[in-house]
């Protein structure tokens, strides 16, 4: 059973496998079956046998049937899918994808349906505001990940440093006090946009900003500048490369083979660290990246899913009923602690307590953001202005100019 889990790019798992039932969905002439479209590694086989023994021994009529897709090509997928007579009942998406589906008009409002049931008020802003559009809820928070710092305990303990640092003021002092000691203090790529987004956010920025219907790029406004410049006054404290992103060369790569004290990063690549250099991977931890002031972390892009279904969902009030469960404490709790997820509500951040990185992934979350919610936000990142814009002001060109030109082309993207 858990080799047909995976098998195949598509999967298909069957309430047979999973349950272990004798019957078929459909042949007892009273079991609905829910179709449910998952993304390859999302979650664990063990996950899944969990939630569908415990699931179906309480609805007795209703099989669920588990497709795993991958995640290359699923854009041109779902949104055929959604546009066919019988798509899947409930579909994972990427938390940022909800608008480009949601353009369609071929998901369900679940806004009066779900949200009042499921403690809308405190879930993750990186996952609830990209799944709603114009005040309707299309997209139901699943689960979230984001960057921490990764960083080696034994330099920072060479270098007198006791605790990580909670301010930014503090970061910089801490990471040129490692450089003194012939370490390097910290490896940051100069196009690494995701991380600029949360010092843009943090001093009150936008990458985009919504007027009138229209989208308009925004890294030219004095707030995302001070953010550019934070990051470049971080960057420079290290050797990363200003004109390449943190894939070139791949960050764990230069963290295992060097004397590197911190890179930014989503907590799995401490395991591809850890896979190169076991003597360094011994030595890493976790911190959230360090805000303006002490009393909270600095924002951060929140990557992650939402659930959505479709409006022609063949089973879609079975569907709503996987999905709040799915979305619910009970469940929420248990993928969190299996996959080392950030729950989909600041409130159940005490369940990753005693997970160092999954912990300080959760503190960020709480102030986590998406990118600008407009459908074509993937054109913006297909030939994205944002990078060659760093490398500008990282190489020295006027920060204001090349804000200019970057939001220009951002604005022209994401027209209709």
């Amino acid at each position: 059973m858990k080799k047909r889990l995976l098998a195949c790019p598509t999967a298909l798992l069957s309430a047979l496998a999973l349950s272990g039932c004798g019957l078929l969905p459909g042949q007892d002439g009273g079991t609905r079956t829910v179709t449910v479209w998952l993304m390859r590694n999302s979650v664990s086989e063990d996950f899944l046998e969990r939630f569908t023994t415990a699931y179906e021994r309480e609805n007795p009529s209703v099989r669920l049937e588990f497709v795993i897709q991958e995640w290359t090509g699923i854009g041109k997928k779902v949104t055929d899918a959604l546009g066919g007579e019988t798509p899947p009942d409930v579909i994972e998406v990427g938390n940022t994808q909800v608008a480009r589906y949601a353009e369609t008009e071929k998901l369900f409002d679940l806004s009066l349906e779900s949200v009042r049931d499921l403690g809308h008020e405190d879930w993750l802003p990186g996952l609830a505001e990209p799944g709603s559009i114009n005040g309707s809820q299309y997209g139901i928070p699943w689960y979230a990940a984001n960057r921490v710092v990764i960083y080696r305990k034994d330099l920072f303990e060479r270098a007198g440093i006791e605790e990580p640092p909670k301010t930014r003021a503090q970061w910089l002092k801490d990471t040129e006090k490692i450089n003194e000691t012939g370490a390097e203090g910290i490896y940051l790529a100069g196009q690494d946009w995701y991380t600029l987004s949360g010092f843009v956010w943090d001093e009150g920025g936008e990458l985009a900003v919504e007027k009138n219907g229209e989208w308009l790029g925004a890294l030219d406004t004095p707030a995302a500048l001070r953010g550019m410049e934070f990051y470049k006054e971080l960057q420079q404290l290290g050797s990363g490369p200003k004109d390449a992103d943190e894939e070139n060369p791949p960050q764990a790569e230069v963290f295992a083979e060097r004397r590197v004290a911190q890179i930014i990063a989503t907590p799995g690549v401490a395991t591809a660290i850890e896979k190169l250099n076991p003597a360094v991977g011994r030595e890493l931890g976790f911190f959230p990246i360090p805000g303006k002031t002490a009393d909270k972390p600095c924002a951060v892009f929140t990557g992650g899913s939402d659930l959505v279904v479709p409006v022609n969902a063949p089973e879609r009030a079975a569907a709503i009923d996987v999905v709040k469960a799915l979305a619910g404490e009970k469940w929420q709790t248990d993928l969190a602690r299996t996959m080392n997820y950030v729950p989909n509500k600041t409130s159940l951040a005490s369940v990753v307590e005693g997970q160092e990185a999954t912990a300080a992934m959760a503190a960020g979350a709480a102030r986590g953001r998406a990118t600008p919610n407009s459908p074509r936000w993937a054109d913006v990142e297909a030939d994205n202005p944002i990078k060659p814009y760093m490398t500008a002001v990282l190489q020295g060109r006027d920060p204001e100019q090349a804000a200019r030109a970057a939001s220009a082309r951002i604005t022209a993207a994401l027209v209709p």
